[in-house]
Parts: structure tokens; C-alpha cells; sequence
């Protein structure tokens, strides 16, 4: 997973929380063409989940305060939404909030011959993820993940 600069981090925490809102993660990727994509997922308690409203205040506020900070050099686009059904897993209590669920995982350097793995999340304990996949418990250390997200079951 990418790192994010602690100052960038805790500004986007901050008006993420003033609205109300919980921030679920932050990517910081490079475009293609130029620039960067500053992405932010946010969540909330309500029944329903986020909604447009709730993407379009936080986009608006947090667009004024970056442009004032100025944390990013160079171009980006800001793009604020919900995580999703498949939601990116980034803490351990994110983690720990999907035990029993299917996740995929993909890890930075080879383990047990493979970088990607899908299957049941049984436990996260100590910097470390345990995943029952094709029948065998597979344990991960957290820092060897590059990308973990949940499985969506219809």
C-alpha cells in the first residue's frame, strides 16, 4: 500500500471528521498522463451509507483547505467516494471488522510461491492476517500486504 505524508493524512482526517464522516482511506497514485490522483474513501453510520451529498461536501471543503495547505506538489485530481461493496482493507481494525468474510489479498514479494490470494479472513492479530485459502490456513504478515479488499457475496 502506498504511503501517505502524515500532513497530507491529517488534513484530510480532519475535515473528513468535521462532516461527520469517517475516513476509511486514502490512495495517492500517479496518472498516466501527469499529475497524481488524490483518492479518499469515506464512510459513515447512517443506514443508508454515503451518499452523493456526502462525497460532494467533503470534495468541496477538502479541495479548498488542499488548495491553501498546498501538501501535494504538482498536479492531482481529488476524487472523494465511498469504499464500495469491495471495499479496500488499509488497518487492522478494518481488518478485524471483516473476519469470516472472503478477501483478496495481494502481497508486495512472493509468499508460499504466490503473491495473490483469495479466500476466508479467520483472524488479524499482531501484524498479521490469517486466511484460509483452498482449504489450508495461509498467515500473512501485514507489511508484505500491497492491497487487500473484501469479496462481495450475492
Amino acid at each position: 500500500m502506498n504511503r501517505i505524508p502524515q500532513n497530507l493524512q491529517l488534513l484530510v482526517e480532519g475535515v473528513v471528521d468535521s462532516l461527520g464522516c469517517e475516513l476509511w482511506g486514502i490512495e495517492l497514485l500517479p496518472r498516466q498522463k501527469s499529475g497524481q490522483l488524490l483518492r479518499v474513501y469515506i464512510e459513515n453510520d447512517a443506514e443508508e451509507g454515503v451518499g452523493l451529498g456526502d462525497c460532494e461536501a467533503v470534495s468541496r471543503q477538502l479541495s479548498a483547505v488542499l488548495d491553501v495547505e498546498d501538501p501535494i506538489p504538482g498536479e492531482y485530481t481529488l476524487e472523494v467516494s465511498s469504499p464500495g461493496m469491495d471495499r479496500p482493507l488499509y488497518l487492522p481494525e478494518q481488518y478485524a471488522r471483516y473476519v469470516g468474510e472472503m478477501v483478496r489479498v495481494k502481497l508486495k514479494s512472493t509468499v508460499a510461491g504466490r503473491k495473490n490470494f483469495r479466500g476466508q479472513l479467520l483472524s488479524v492479530d499482531e501484524g498479521r492476517l490469517t486466511v484460509l485459502v483452498d482449504g489450508e490456513q495461509v498467515t500473512l504478515a501485514m507489511g508484505d500486504v500491497d492491497s487487500a479488499r473484501v469479496v462481495p457475496q450475492f
